[in-house]
């Protein structure tokens, strides 16, 4: 067996997970002696969830990188680490050997410290999905750097909204980016939000699109030229700096219920270990197996399942640049056929765009290297499951619901590929260290199967958040303090008669748009910036593809003359303050607001029209203005 900790059958899951609840520290400690550390912990698991006080492996040293890269040297020195399959099918595709994925982690890393980057700063990552980006925050994580990875769709105001919280020094981005037939200007972008940046001192730009940029003199240096002084030195060697297990390894920026985004921080060794655990046992991976995971490191996704766990697994991960529809529609199943992948993690959002295509550009694809299935950003629809079963996994692959969120750091409820049963929409059970539980609006416990609550995790799990950076109380507030010492969720689930559990949607402002987390507060702020807005209001409807789409009513005080024209404006706006990903599917124009006469917009009428249930409404009563209802009713788009 490849990996002594892998969980082989249904009695061993059970008996795993029963040992790591009631001895957390004893299975976790067990667990941890598989890993490279230079000085063994102090103690397994310190905690409280009240301040709250989350601490694994304390005391604890080591470097995360010599364990995805270094240690494998040893034996898989030739063998990938890393394929790289570019936007463009004609263009060549790039193959890093463990051994070269070293050299050019060293490699860059030695370029960090030349420019001043120290252990503890913060730097900002704002790429296209390419080898460097992975490359880069191998890197930071070499030299003991803090990195905080900025999807490459985000807007100007949207990066300095996250450089300013991080107070990130350091830059590194390209000068472009390919996105299916798009090509996405990012030192322009970088440019437009460094105006209001003036602490940064560093911007390194790759070249990749070959697109014209202006380079700051005395701020911006081009990776190559900085890559060729550290070749010029001889050493391109970089002794991984000691790191603390409880020391920050990134922050990553999620979506909140209010307007700003938050700073979540993972740490080294809890995350390095539970990453690379749920990697191994919930797609039952192999060292040889070549894993591709659709998502972008700019999501957690990307960090857990592209970065720390295929490479601390000693796997092959396959990243992709483009998108699943370029040049058409059998791109996924071209890159299976390609590189015999043996497990596609892909989103539910992906399978319903493809589905829309039908069968046709998935005929002629040898799809039989394809071993295990996963879907991950959001509940898959029956239909989708049974789709993805039959015509991509020929019913001979298990699919793999997973359920987690950026602040758990990796998968909290999954079947287990061919182990554990599946069910089609559920992501069924707890992975071993996880211990969920229902409860009531009031917080009491849903202890009977067959039920509904708000999802609660009883203790820690070791990539479990430890803060959102630079406001402790936030992350107390948002995730520990609704009910008394349990980790809130955010989230309702229903558990049925076996007690597997599904993920019924957000119970808080958070909507889930294609699988990624979007405040209705943040898109409300940025429509509410449009000059003839006057207030707004966002909710979630169902939507065919992405899962949840974004429904704004708009009190929009300008001129009706063209209201086309003034949607289409409302979203330009959006776009240019959040980013393309964040503009609302419809834009109603209203003439007022259902409102309580304390103030408080009533978001669940408006979440019922949205989804066009306009019979049921529930009691309007107590509105300040019921007329107002009808009106929006009337006018739904």
């Amino acid at each position: 067996m490849s990996y002594p900790y892998q969980i082989t059958s249904e009695e061993g899951y059970h008996a795993a997970w029963k040992k790591s609840i009631e001895d957390p520290e004893g299975f976790w400690g067990e667990i941890a002696e598989h890993f490279e550390w230079k000085r063994k912990w102090d103690k397994v698991l310190d905690w409280n969830f009240r301040e709250p006080s989350v601490k694994w492996f304390d005391g604890a040293q080591l470097n995360i990188t010599e364990n995805c890269i270094d240690r494998h040297l040893k034996t898989k020195a030739h063998e990938p680490a890393i394929i790289w399959e570019p936007n463009d099918p004609n263009d060549h595709h790039r193959m890093f050997t463990y051994q070269q994925l070293h050299f050019k982690v060293c490699q860059f890393a030695n370029v960090l410290k030349n420019n001043g980057v120290q252990k503890g700063d913060r730097v900002c990552i704002y790429m296209g999905m390419i080898p460097e980006l992975a490359i880069a925050v191998l890197a930071c994580a070499r030299v003991g750097a803090i990195h905080s990875v900025i999807f490459g769709g985000f807007s100007a105001q949207s990066i300095a909204d996250r450089l300013k919280d991080a107070q990130a020094e350091f830059i590194i981005t390209c000068d472009g980016a390919f996105r299916g037939a798009k090509d996405i200007p990012l030192k322009n972008v970088i440019d437009d939000a460094l105006i209001s940046c003036e602490f940064v001192k560093r911007v390194i730009v790759y070249t990749h699109t070959r697109t014209a940029v202006s380079m700051i003199k005395g701020r911006d240096v081009w990776w190559e030229d900085e890559i060729r002084k550290v070749e010029t030195a001889g050493n391109p060697d970089f002794p991984a700096e000691v790191m603390n297990a409880e020391d920050p390894l990134f922050i990553l920026y999620t979506s909140g219920s209010t307007g700003k985004p938050k700073g979540v921080v993972h740490t080294c060794g809890g995350y390095m270990v539970y990453t690379n655990y749920t990697f191994v046992n919930v797609f039952q991976s192999q060292p040889e197996d070549i894993h591709f995971c659709t998502a972008d490191i700019g999501w957690i996704t990307g960090h857990s399942y592209i970065v720390y766990g295929p490479l601390s697994a000693g796997t092959t991960s396959l990243m992709f640049e483009g998108i699943p529809t370029f040049p058409d529609a059998g791109r996924f199943w071209d890159i299976i056929d390609k590189y015999k992948v043996n497990i596609l993690y892909t989103a539910p959002t992906a399978i319903r765009s493809l589905m829309a295509f039908g069968l046709g550009p998935v005929h002629g694809k040898d799809l039989s290297s394809l071993r295990v299935l996963g879907t991950v950003g959001e509940p898959i629809n029956e239909e989708a499951w049974h789709w993805y079963d039959e015509h991509i996994g020929k019913k001979k692959c298990p699919i793999v619901d997973t359920w987690w969120q950026t602040e758990t750091g990796g998968i909290l409820i999954s079947n287990m590929a061919g182990i554990t049963p599946s069910k089609p929409s559920y992501a069924t059970l707890p992975m071993p260290g996880v211990e969920p539980l229902l409860v009531d609006d009031k917080g009491v416990e849903i202890k009977e199967n067959n039920v509904t609550g708000n999802l609660c995790i009883r203790s820690p799990w070791p990539a479990t958040i430890r803060t959102t950076y630079g406001d402790h109380e936030r992350c107390r507030t948002n995730y520990f303090a609704t009910y008394d010492n349990l980790y809130f969720t955010g989230d309702g689930a229903y558990r049925d008669e076996n007690g597997y559990y599904r993920i019924t949607g957000r119970v808080d402002d958070v909507l889930n748009v294609s699988g990624h987390r979007i405040g209705t507060a943040e898109v409300e702020n940025a429509i509410n910036m449009h000059a003839g807005v006057v207030e707004s209001a966002v909710v979630g409807f169902p939507h065919d593809v992405k899962g949840q789409g974004i429904y704004a009513y708009v009190i929009y005080s300008g001129s009706h003359g063209d209201e086309e024209m003034t949607r289409r404006d409302i979203t330009a706006t959006v776009s240019r303050i959040i980013g393309p990903i964040a503009k609302p599917d419809k834009i109603q124009l209203v003439t007022g607001l259902p409102k309580t006469r304390s103030g408080k917009i009533m978001r669940r009428i408006l979440r019922k029209i949205a989804e066009g249930e306009v019979e049921n409404l529930g009691d309007t009563s107590t509105l300040l203005d019921p007329s107002v209802v009808d009106q929006i009713k009337n006018s739904r788009l």
